[in-house]
This record gives C-alpha cells, sequence and structure tokens, in this order.
C-alpha cells in the first residue's frame, strides 16, 4: 500500500521540476531570514539600538551575520541553480511520456496564483505561459490546422478560468453527473470550445495585452474562416477578457471584429472584499514594530490578486501606484465595449435579494453588485440590459463552473443571439 501511494504521488512530480523547487527554497530561505532580522531589528530599536541601512535590517556585529547568511544562501542557491540548469535536458529525458495530471495544473495553478508575477521575474519554470487548449491539449498558433482540430467550426467559443485555477476546472460535477458547460454549448449550439490557460498572478492587463495578441493570431490561423467568436470567462477571466478586448480595439486589431458575445459568470467587476481585507492586515501588520516584519508575508500577494482589490482593467489602473497601500479606487472607466453583447451572471449564497446579500455575502467571494457591474460612481457603472443579467440564488462562486442552470442560462442567451442574427 505504502509503495503503490508512494507511486501515485510521484506521478504529479517531473524530474525537471527539480531546478524551479531549488530556486523557490532559497528565496523561501531569504524571505524567512528578512521577516527573522525584522524581529531582530525590532527588539533592539525599543532598547535604543539604531538600525542599519533601512529601520527593518540590523547593525554591527548582528547585521555582519544576516548579510553572511544572505550571502551564503544566494551562493549555494546560485550554484545548486547553475548545476542542475546544465543537468537540465538529463531531467527532461526521464519526464518524457508523462501525462499531465489534474493534481499538478491545480498545484501549479495555485502557485501562479499567489506569486505567479515572482515567478516571471525570476525566469522560475513553474510560471504558466498563456495558451490555447482544445479536448485537453495545448494549441500550436503556428501549426494550427484541420488535422489537429478535426472537428472544426465556424463558430468559436473561448472559456477563461478565474485566478488560481486552469482550463480543466471547466470540467466539473453537479449531483454525480458530469458538467462542461463548453461541450454542453458544441452540442446545442454548434461551437467548437476552446479554454484559455494563464498565469493569473500577473496584472490583468498583462494578461489582457497578451491575450488580444494570441487571438489576432487565433483567429488568422483557426481551420476555418471565424464567422463568430463567444467568451464565457468565470471570475478573474471577465476582467482579462474586459482588457483584451478594450486593447484590441485601442490597437484596431480584426480580431474583436469576430467577438459577437461576452458572458461573465461572477466577474469581479468593481473588486472583491476578500482582497481589501487582504489588504487592510498587511496595513494594520505595518503599523507596530513587532508586527511590521511579517507584512512581508502579506505583501507576497501577487499582481493580479492587488488587482482585484478594485478590479482593474488597464495599465493605468495600477501604474505608478503602490499596490500595497490602501488608495481610494483610482481606476479609469473602461465602459461595456460597443458592438458586442455582453451578459452577466451573478451567485449568491442567500435565498433571496436583500442589503445584505448584496453587499457582504455574494457568492462567497464577489458582491452582488460588482459581478452585475452595479457602482454609484457613472464612469464605473456597467450598463448590461436587464434581460442580460441573472442572479442564481443558494449557489456559490465555484458551483458556476458546473451548475446545469448555468448552462440552459447560456444556450438562451447564445441561441437567442444566434437566432437574432439569422433574422438580420
Amino acid at each position: 500500500m505504502d509503495n503503490q501511494a508512494s507511486t501515485k504521488r510521484f506521478k504529479h512530480f517531473y524530474a525537471s521540476d527539480l531546478r524551479g523547487i531549488g530556486q523557490l527554497v532559497t528565496q523561501a530561505a531569504i524571505s524567512t531570514t528578512r521577516i527573522a532580522e525584522g524581529v531582530h531589528q525590532s527588539v533592539w530599536r525599543t532598547m535604543g539600538v539604531p538600525g542599519g541601512s533601512t529601520p527593518d535590517r540590523t547593525r554591527g556585529l548582528t547585521g555582519f551575520v544576516y548579510k553572511n547568511i544572505y550571502k551564503i544562501t544566494e551562493l549555494l542557491g546560485n550554484g545548486i541553480d547553475k548545476v542542475l540548469e546544465k543537468k537540465q535536458p538529463w531531467l527532461e529525458s526521464f519526464d518524457e511520456g508523462k501525462k499531465e495530471t489534474l493534481e499538478r495544473i491545480s498545484v501549479l495553478s495555485a502557485l501562479n496564483g499567489v506569486m505567479g508575477d515572482r515567478l516571471v521575474e525570476q525566469d522560475n519554470q513553474f510560471a504558466i505561459p498563456m495558451s490555447f487548449y482544445y479536448q485537453q491539449e495545448p494549441l500550436s498558433l503556428d501549426d494550427l490546422h484541420a488535422g489537429q482540430i478535426p472537428q472544426a467550426t465556424s463558430k468559436v467559443l473561448l472559456m477563461i478560468h478565474g485566478l488560481c485555477m486552469n482550463d480543466r476546472l471547466w470540467q466539473g460535477e453537479h449531483d454525480g453527473v458530469e458538467v462542461d458547460h463548453g461541450l454542453q454549448l458544441s452540442a446545442s449550439l454548434g461551437y467548437t470550445p476552446v479554454y484559455l490557460r494563464y498565469n493569473t498572478g500577473l496584472h490583468t492587463s498583462q494578461n489582457g495585452r497578451q491575450l488580444s495578441d494570441l487571438l489576432e493570431q487565433f483567429v488568422k490561423n483557426w481551420p476555418a474562416p471565424i464567422e463568430e467568436l463567444s467568451i464565457v470567462a468565470h471570475s478573474m477571466g471577465g476582467l482579462v477578457a474586459r482588457s483584451a478586448v478594450y486593447y484590441g480595439q485601442e490597437q484596431a486589431m480584426t480580431w474583436p471584429d469576430t467577438l459577437k458575445n461576452l458572458v461573465f459568470l461572477g466577474t469581479p467587476h468593481h473588486g472583491a472584499p476578500l482582497e481589501r481585507i487582504g489588504n487592510k492586515l498587511g496595513i494594520i501588520l505595518s503599523k507596530t514594530p513587532y508586527t511590521a516584519p511579517f507584512n512581508l508575508l502579506s505583501n507576497l500577494r501577487s499582481s493580479g490578486i492587488t488587482d482585484l482589490r478594485y478590479g482593474n482593467v488597464i495599465d493605468q489602473d495600477w501604474q505608478g501606484v503602490d499596490r500595497f497601500h490602501n488608495k481610494p479606487d483610482g481606476r479609469i472607466g473602461v465602459p461595456l465595449p460597443q458592438g458586442i453583447d455582453c451578459f452577466a451572471i451573478a451567485a449568491t449564497t442567500a435565498t433571496q435579494r436583500s442589503v445584505l446579500a448584496e453587499r457582504l455575502i455574494g457568492d462567497g467571494l464577489v458582491p452582488l453588485n460588482s459581478a452585475l457591474g452595479h457602482h454609484s460612481v457613472v464612469e464605473h457603472h456597467l450598463m448590461f440590459a436587464e434581460p442580460s443579467q441573472k442572479i442564481f440564488y443558494e449557489m456559490n462562486h465555484n458551483q458556476l463552473l458546473s451548475d446545469p442552470q448555468v448552462t440552459q442560462q447560456l444556450e438562451m442567451w447564445l441561441a437567442n443571439n444566434v437566432k437574432s442574427e439569422d433574422t438580420k
């Protein structure tokens, strides 16, 4: 039994992961030492002992010891990294033929959501590149052909996941029955479902720009002429989709002309309370000398997470702003795109609408008003038509991915739009 359990665990681990793990261990050791030094200096400061080059650094013999710990850790880490870099092709040879498991990609997706921006900065192999998937296989935009997608139609449905998630989580289960909105819409309305995978720890606008560029290639290289592109986006994915459309239209790309429908599932258009609470916690920790060093833990939150404080969509929303300070909402208003039918689905765990349910409860992560685009400031209010909004009760954020009621609502909206196009 122990051998079987061990074998199962190792099927999620690749030999080539060693280099990435080594980099993470090195950074963790340095970060832990920084916290320890910060606490040490906080104690000294209460005794009137001045700090080093910055208030959280020690000086004298103590400072000398910490500096050497940093140097030794970096030297060891860099040395191990260089050795593993040379051995990487050899290590990768052990991974040939290994299939990606849901457990593995789920762990990597969570890691990217929490610190994906740092993974990119450190050139860590665990940083997830943005790519399209079809039937759980990555698509090469340079070599899209009918053989790769034998059932390619002129109608494409792009599914975009949310924070810390991945493309495979669209395949869910409800009451013992498998549910996949993409496959259901493929069967009923003739769409070819394509799934996006991306690093959710990057700024929303960085992902939006990259998605826009990839969609331009995608539309040009798709095996059949695309007559209709529709997007269904969950949570953060909705912000990424809005950002992509914004930059696609700003740069006069061709792909936005094929986009007919944009459906948001539980998208925090105006932010999520959990991130605002996390930000306030960081500010509270920084107020006292003994807890200030632990604010480093709070500041590990990725750029993607801090963008969810207010629902950033474009570069100007975060550039030049300290993302860890409690600044008021300074976003530039980005309305829903013109000429594209936009729909919003919101969920609440409550049984009926009320002020408490709308402002505090929501779906457990996103309040109703945020998911529906409602805002007291006119330039931020998103003008979803009344028939283009739907609230589901006694449903949480993640259930939006796999509830048949959501599938039925998507079918109704998209089918009606198809009929409207046919009558023109």
